[in-house]
């Protein structure tokens, strides 16, 4: 046997549905994004799983809760896992920040491994407090199956991380959608992506959903 870990995006929420910035506000799913993560608990339940790892925001909570309740697992919350922090442009627009902080959002855009939201977070900072995560559950847990419950930007940092891809090229390389799983292998030569946002779990409908 080997590590697999299993990496879902959280449901939708009002930022999901709007582009709004949303890293350290705390909104609770949608209607929509409750039956996603419930979708998701029906399809994976029966995995034998080692251990649930989740952010420790409501969204992510949320997201991890029908799972959890469905097969008698604790979440283990890891600050590390939590989503980019946006700083001052924290619930604005796209728009609005093109705006109103031209020259830090056109640095952000080009190279956000090294230049932050206004009063933000850089991808090598995300790397840095995320990436210890992974390396506790491959010290924890050598076989198995390992869930994370984390966030559009993280995920997709950690998955540049894992794959040797610049971090600094997450939004162009990567995408994470709502609901989204990807599944990391730890096989004897690394690393292995065995699959990339899969939304299968979910119905037409909710896979549809505009801005997920």
């Amino acid at each position: 046997m080997s590590l697999k870990v299993y990496f879902i995006r959280h449901g939708e929420t009002t930022f999901s549905q709007t582009g709004g910035y949303c890293g350290e506000i705390d909104p609770d799913l949608t209607e929509a994004g409750h039956q996603m993560a419930q979708a998701f608990a029906d399809a994976y339940k029966n995995i034998p799983w080692e251990a649930i790892y989740v952010s420790p925001m409501t969204r992510t909570i949320a997201t991890a809760k029908p799972l959890c309740d469905a097969i008698g697992m604790e979440m283990q919350f890891r600050d590390g896992l939590k989503e980019i922090r946006y700083g001052e442009w924290e619930g604005q627009t796209p728009e609005y920040v093109k705006e109103h902080y031209p020259e830090e959002y056109v640095r952000w855009l080009t190279e956000p491994a090294w230049n932050p939201p206004t009063g933000g977070e850089t991808s090598v900072q995300i790397a840095s407090r995320a990436m210890p995560v992974i390396a506790e559950i491959e010290e924890k847990y050598k076989d198995g199956n390992v869930l994370i419950v984390s966030h559009k930007a993280t995920i997709r940092i950690v998955l540049c991380s894992l794959m040797g891809i610049d971090i600094g090229r997450y939004r162009d390389r990567i995408n994470a959608l709502a609901a989204s799983i990807s599944i990391v292998k730890f096989a004897e030569h690394g690393p292995l992506l065995e699959v990339l946002g899969d939304r299968s779990h979910l119905g037409v409908e909710l896979r549809e959903l505009p801005g997920t």
